[in-house]
């Protein structure tokens, strides 16, 4: 966690809104543990709450709202020949289309929370010419839940652990940073679990 508050510490609030926007472009940038990092140093009173919630909800949607246009006017040959840069492949969006197809906006809504889901979710609904009026009404409802859920849970777990880690200051972002991760993997996982049971009823 060292390297995140030097980066908080030289850039402060364009850490999230920078790196969120570009982490779903293409660049790999730890955004879980960034945001509950980010929310513990609001608890600490370093930065604001409610500027880090809107600046995480502006470079996250600015960054969802580029992919969906790279995928929309681009399609799949822009999928087949850098597709692999952005770990975004052909089957990844056939199964996504099969999910989408039984599960409708929910799938991306929710696909922010499922590990290896949302950084193609935009590319993949500019692909299959998803309405962007739909897609950004609820990308953009995700995405606000997303960066809510990471950042006042660091600044809550902060508030909270502060007197029985008091002693351990120092690795306060680290346990806020698995806690949180773990709840977010624990939902993705049992997502992703019936998503399957789905696909593989569908097979049948």
């Amino acid at each position: 966690m060292e390297w995140i508050h030097e980066l908080f510490q030289q850039y402060g609030y364009y850490v999230v809104l920078v790196g969120l926007l570009l982490e779903y472009i293409a660049l790999p940038f730890p955004g879980e543990p960034t945001l509950a990092y980010a929310g513990f140093l609001a608890h600490k009173g370093d930065l604001s709450l409610p500027i880090l919630i809107i600046l995480s909800f502006i470079g996250t949607s600015v960054g969802m709202t580029i992919q969906y246009f790279l995928g929309n006017k681009l399609g799949m040959p822009f999928v087949q020949k850098y597709g692999k840069y952005v770990f975004l492949t052909q089957r990844k969006i056939d199964l996504t289309r099969m999910w989408f197809d039984k599960y409708g906006y929910f799938l991306i809504f929710i696909g922010f929370f499922i590990p290896g889901v949302r950084h193609f979710t935009g590319y993949f609904a500019g692909i299959i010419n998803l309405p962007f009026r739909r897609f950004a009404i609820t990308i953009y409802s995700g995405a606000l839940f997303w960066v809510s859920f990471f950042l006042i849970g660091g600044y809550w777990l902060g508030g909270n652990l502060h007197d029985i880690f008091g002693a351990l200051e120092g690795h306060i972002g680290k346990i806020i940073f698995g806690v949180i991760v773990i709840v977010a993997i624990t939902l993705g996982v049992r997502f992703r679990k019936q998503l399957k049971r789905a696909l593989l009823q569908n097979a049948s």
